[in-house]
């Protein structure tokens, strides 16, 4: 079992963010869950890998060859996969993992994490898609997830795909116990 993890490649200001990712980082290996990631070493990504790595837990990174400098290689994991584009870390990150978990981070963190629900509701995977609220961080953001169910563009089936804690374990066993609903292919897989 694997989780991939959406999260900042830069700490952020609360350090509040870089303990939650440590301890989800603990608790992912102490569950004996295998975490697939950006790769780097910086942010958050950096503090997650380490703790999982620190637990003696499988850390995989993927990180496109544009950002090795940037992100810089995490040598400590267990693998690094080197990637030619964006979408091809994504594409293998999603591969690779059963289930998706978005902690703190910006712009790329949320699209990853928009991209891995969408995905599940256009029924080209049926893993679990989690959203950690770490210190209340996406609240704004659930608030305006509800107002597109009220205005009519998310219906509430698919709203319920994203599942949204404010505690690792309460996400983690909600996770372990999802059932993907029915879901009707708008697309072909070819498409995807």
């Amino acid at each position: 079992m694997r989780i991939c993890v959406y999260l900042g490649s830069s700490p952020g200001r609360n350090p509040l963010y870089r303990e939650a990712a440590e301890q989800f980082g603990t608790l992912l290996a102490k569950r004996g869950i295998g975490l697939v990631y950006g790769g780097g070493e910086v942010g958050l990504m950096g503090v997650i890998a380490d703790a999982v790595c620190a637990a003696g837990g499988e850390v995989i990174g993927v990180i496109p060859e544009a950002l090795r400098a940037r992100e810089k290689d995490h040598h400590g994991i267990t693998e690094l996969h080197v990637v030619e584009t964006m979408h091809e870390r994504k594409a293998l990150m999603a591969k690779l993992a059963d289930g998706f978990v978005t902690l703190p981070g910006g712009i790329g963190t949320f699209e990853e994490m928009f991209e891995a629900w969408c995905w599940a509701q256009l029924g080209y995977h049926k893993k679990p898609v989690g959203l950690l609220n770490v210190g209340d961080f996406y609240n704004g953001l659930t608030q305006f997830i509800d107002k597109i169910v009220e205005e009519g563009f998310l219906q509430d089936r698919h709203r319920a795909m994203l599942m949204i804690e404010r505690e690792p374990e309460a996400l983690l066993d909600r996770m372990m116990h999802y059932m993907a609903p029915e879901t009707e292919h708008w697309l072909g897989e070819k498409d995807l």
